[in-house]
């Protein structure tokens, strides 16, 4: 079965990509620019539009399976071109917040109408709703070179970070398997940290005295407001600032389903500790 990844150089995405191929599945990787990217010997590059259904045509060829990120801007009519491609299973990315059905929070809103339009596709899904990343700790990589102290938004907010990797393992499960079809998985790491904690493992992963400092909100909204829009800024302090989304729930669902505990945040900053020196 053909399998499409869309988003294949993303954390999720290239660990997706790598383990399929590992696996032997034939595999498309739908990239920016074929010439800028290394993939794992026999997966395909491919490229095309998210938002112009039309340019998927020649990348959906044959697929059977798609790995598909939310919110684009026609995401019923780019269901319907994976539909009549003869597409037979979507595994689609969102988070925690698609839960909330929150018009009024632009994150929450994107994430809720990317689910509904793969609902309403009449094509075979499962939803992936993982909580933070425990990636989004490379965020703090310009301040970990300047010096020892990390300055975070919402220091007083844990979260039960999960490794792209495990999200990864359950996407490929998902998508090569039976049994998973309509099924809705909320995907933990398996400790509930505070920012603090993690770069205390991070200190100890790499031998250095970190600090961890809490930003004022009007910091961290300034902070914030320089690399996104101003309503995903709102959105991101509705969730943590005002209490709307809770990610520091640890669930079993990565163990339940892939049969291996999932990754701590240890470990992910063990792999990663090159990144960060």
């Amino acid at each position: 079965m053909m399998i499409l990844v869309t988003g294949a150089t993303g954390n999720t995405g290239s660990a997706l990509v790598s383990r399929l191929a590992q696996a032997g599945q034939q595999v498309r990787a739908l990239v920016r620019d074929p010439a800028g990217v290394t993939l794992p010997p026999g997966v395909q590059p491919v490229t095309g539009d998210l938002n112009r259904p039309d340019s998927l045509a020649d990348a959906l060829i044959g697929v059977r399976g798609v790995f598909l990120l939310p919110g684009y801007a026609d995401m019923p009519g780019l269901l319907a071109r994976m539909r009549e491609a003869g597409v037979r299973r979507v595994v689609l990315l969102t988070s925690g917040s698609a839960a909330l059905a929150d018009m009024s929070n632009a994150v929450s809103r994107y994430m809720t109408l990317s689910e509904r339009a793969v609902r309403e596709a009449d094509v075979p899904w499962t939803f992936l709703r993982p909580r933070a990343f425990m990636s989004n700790a490379l965020r703090w990589l310009p301040q970990l070179r300047a010096g020892d102290l990390v300055r975070v938004p919402f220091a007083g907010v844990a979260a039960a970070a999960i490794d792209p990797t495990d999200i990864a393992a359950t996407a490929a499960l998902a998508l090569t398997s039976d049994g998973h079809e309509g099924r809705i998985y909320e995907l933990t790491g398996p400790d509930s940290l505070l920012p603090a904690d993690q770069i205390a493992v991070l200190a100890k992963v790499l031998g250095r005295d970190l600090r961890c400092e809490g930003l004022t909100d009007e910091e961290a909204r300034a902070q914030m407001e320089a690399t996104m829009p101003a309503e995903y800024v709102d959105a991101f302090f509705r969730f943590y600032a005002d209490g709307t989304l809770d990610e520091s729930q640890v669930l079993p669902t990565v163990r339940e389903v892939t049969g291996h505990p999932p990754r701590t945040f240890e470990q992910w900053a063990e792999v990663h500790a090159d990144a960060f020196r």
